[in-house]
C-alpha cells in the first residue's frame, strides 16, 4: 500500500489516519498544539528521515486497517462524551497518584538529584492548571456543545450564549493547551526526556513511568479538542445561529496558531 503524504501537515495526517498517532508518539513528534507544520518539515527539524516515518505509518495502516472506532470519526457530542470519560477520568486519576508519589521521591531523592525539585514544581503547575481547565470545559464550553449538537437537525431557537460565541472559550482553551504543551516540554527536558539515574529505585521508576504515560495522554486530549471538536464546534454554531453570530470574531479559526 502506497500513501502519499508530502504537503500535508501532521494535523491532517493525524486527522486522515488516526494510526498516524503511534508513530508520531514513538518520535516525540507534536501532533496536537504543533501539529500545523508539515511532515518534511518536522523530520528535518527533528534529524529524522521521512522516508521512513511514513514506512512506519503505512505500518501502522496496514496492521490496524480493520479498527474502524477511532474518536476522531465522532460527532461532537459523541466527542464530548468520550473525551469525558476517557481523558477527563484518566487526567484526574493520575494527577492524584502522582502527587504523593512525586513528593516521596522527592523527599528521598531530592538531594541527590536536585532536578526533581524543580520536576515537582513543573509538575504541580500543570496539575493545577489542568484541574482547573477542566472543569471550565466540563462546566461551560462542553455543555454548549451538547445544545448545539441537540438544536442543529431540530431549528429549535435557542439564545446566544453568555460568551458571545463558541469561538470565545475555544480559543481561551487553545491557549491553556499551549500552556500545558510547554510545561509538559519543560518536564521532558528537566528529566532528559525521562532518562532514570543507574540504580533507580521502584518509585522513581513508577514515577517516571506515569508522567510519561501522563503526557502520552494529554497529547491524544488536546489533540482531540484542537483538532476534530473545537472545529466541530465552530461549524454547529454557524449552522445554529448563523448571522447571530458576532462577525467581529469571525476571522477566528481553530486550524491557525494563536500567539
Amino acid at each position: 500500500m502506497q500513501l502519499e503524504f508530502q504537503g500535508k501537515t501532521i494535523r491532517e495526517i493525524a486527522l486522515e489516519y488516526p494510526q498516524s498517532v503511534r508513530v508520531f508518539e514513538r518520535y516525540k513528534i507534536d501532533y496536537c498544539c504543533g501539529g500545523r507544520k508539515f511532515l518534511e518539515e518536522v523530520c528535518q527539524s527533528l534529524g529524522l528521515e521521512a522516508e521512513k516515518i511514513w514506512h512506519e505509518i503505512q505500518n501502522e495502516i496496514a496492521e490496524n486497517s480493520e479498527q474502524t472506532e477511532f474518536p476522531e470519526r465522532k460527532k461532537a457530542s459523541e466527542l464530548v462524551d468520550y473525551i469525558l470519560e476517557k481523558h477527563h477520568v484518566y487526567t484526574k486519576d493520575a494527577i492524584e497518584r502522582l502527587k504523593p508519589l512525586m513528593e516521596k521521591v522527592c523527599r528521598r531523592h531530592g538531594k541527590a538529584y536536585p532536578e526533581l525539585l524543580e520536576l515537582q514544581k513543573a509538575f504541580l503547575s500543570l496539575a493545577d492548571e489542568l484541574l482547573v481547565h477542566m472543569k471550565k470545559e466540563e462546566m461551560v464550553l462542553f455543555p454548549y456543545i451538547k445544545v448545539l449538537s441537540a438544536v442543529v437537525s431540530t431549528n429549535f431557537p435557542i439564545s446566544e450564549p453568555h460568551f458571545g460565541t463558541v469561538k470565545n472559550p475555544v480559543r481561551m482553551m487553545m491557549l491553556e493547551h499551549d500552556a500545558s504543551g510547554d510545561i509538559l516540554r519543560q518536564m521532558r527536558s528537566i528529566t532528559n526526556d525521562y532518562s532514570l539515574p543507574e540504580g533507580a529505585c521502584p518509585s522513581f521508576t513508577a514515577l517516571y513511568y506515569e508522567l510519561e504515560e501522563l503526557e502520552k495522554d494529554l497529547h491524544r486530549h488536546i489533540h482531540l479538542e484542537n483538532n476534530v471538536l473545537f472545529p466541530q464546534a465552530v461549524e454547529l454554531e454557524e449552522k445554529v445561529l448563523g448571522e447571530r453570530i458576532n462577525d467581529s470574531k469571525a476571522d477566528f479559526c481553530c486550524h491557525t496558531r494563536l500567539s
